[in-house]
């Protein structure tokens, strides 16, 4: 295996290919973004493309039918490792040995054990191959995909809206508005673009939400679903008056609602109103949970479900991406879990000064800084007059030594 560096202009395509591609989401998954460049050995781009639909054509197929004859000898920049097997598409890896490439310069590794080995197929035909491993932005594009592959859950996105000073509603439960209008459409876009949307009993029973976007361009039906354990779901609510628009799960218990007729006869009813009820195993709080705030394998704050087997059967039910929009309770609880990967935090210009006034995360409750959640920013915007933040969310500082 050779380490030969990447170019300085290869890595300017390297970002141009994954700006590219990031205009794909909501289009591929589960497949991943992918983006890819064809330029000449002196640094000339020759043609530029991304997957755009989950099926079609891959990055690297679409760059070489737009370069033609002009990619034999040319180098291939692609934001991730060319695939080596038969899928919905041929191998890609064939397809820039036919064309005659001399160079592939990849950023990511395949995750995928069905796909991988590109790089080493690419070397055994003679192309040089370049890893540049370090490229944050093939990085990033590529995070959900690998965190499905390796971890068989979706990539989950907690969102909320807050106040300066960090609230999320007044003591009194009143949220709206925080954010401003341009924000809230920019979040109704992700839901158009993400499997599924997640929300807690809580907050159905308090906004009457219907978690459906109403702004921008769909690019894919996403499952509502409830984190509710005892099948409390209002049969008469916006929830249940918008079905036509897309199905909606109950996360119940599966002990309830096997031992409470109670419950049992409030979930039938809304299956009979076509809603899809989903059995869970209950939270299991491990041995490890202090007061300091480690450990916790399915929930923080009573809210019954396990929620790490709540992700597992999304993902099972082809779900790649969910977005949260949530209480604290909830957001606390998938923490806690260790099963937030992103958030998108939402600050408007209002101020509440009210220490009783619900915060956007509950339940963790270190003892320590050193204890806490980690975060990275990723990116910073304006809309409006809020403040837009993404974070890739870390893990506990301390969890990580035990």
């Amino acid at each position: 295996m050779n380490h030969l560096p990447p170019r300085p202009w290869e890595l300017a395509f390297l970002d141009r290919a994954a700006r590219l591609a990031a205009r794909s989401h909501g289009h591929v998954e589960p497949n991943p973004c992918v983006g890819c460049v064809i330029a000449s050995p002196e640094g000339r781009m020759l043609a530029i493309a991304a997957h755009r639909r989950f099926g079609g054509p891959h990055a690297e197929t679409l760059a070489l039918a737009a370069a033609g004859p002009a990619a034999r000898g040319a180098v291939a920049i692609v934001t991730l490792e060319p695939c080596a097997h038969h899928g919905k598409q041929p191998p890609c890896v064939d397809a820039l040995i036919r064309a005659g490439v001399a160079r592939v310069v990849y950023a990511v590794a395949d995750p995928n054990p069905a796909a991988a080995g590109g790089a080493a197929g690419l070397r055994a035909a003679g192309i040089e191959v370049v890893h540049a491993a370090g490229h944050a932005a093939s990085r990033n594009l590529a995070a959900p995909f690998v965190h499905r592959v390796q971890t068989g859950r979706p990539w989950v996105i907690a969102k909320w809206a807050q106040t300066l000073d960090g609230r999320i509603a007044t003591r009194s439960g009143h949220s709206q508005w925080i954010s401003g209008d341009r924000s809230r459409r920019m979040v109704h876009r992700q839901r158009g673009r993400v499997d599924a949307v997640l929300t807690g009993i809580g907050t159905v029973l308090a906004d009457d939400p219907r978690l459906t976007p109403r702004h921008g361009g769909v690019r894919r039906t996403a499952r509502r679903v409830v984190v509710d354990s005892d099948a409390r779901t209002p049969p008469t609510g916006r929830l249940a008056g918008s079905l036509s628009a897309g199905p909606v799960s109950i996360a119940v218990r599966g002990d309830r609602l096997r031992a409470d007729p109670e419950v049992r006869a409030r979930a039938e009813r809304l299956a009979d109103l076509g809603f899809d009820i989903l059995a869970l195993p209950p939270a299991v709080v491990e041995p490890a949970a202090t007061a300091g705030g480690a450990g916790n394998a399915g929930n923080a704050g009573g809210l019954g479900v396990d929620l790490t087997a709540l992700l597992e059967r999304l993902s099972a039910m082809n779900a790649a991406t969910v977005l949260v929009e949530a209480g604290g309770r909830l957001v606390g609880g998938l923490l806690a879990a260790g099963l937030v990967q992103e958030a998108w935090v939402f600050t408007g210009p209002r101020l509440l000064g009210d220490a009783l006034a619900p915060g956007p995360v509950a339940g963790l409750a270190p003892t320590r800084i050193d204890q806490s959640h980690t975060a990275e920013l990723l990116d910073v915007r304006r809309r409006g007059s809020d403040l837009v933040c993404r974070w890739r969310i870390g893990s506990p500082a301390s969890s990580a030594s035990g």
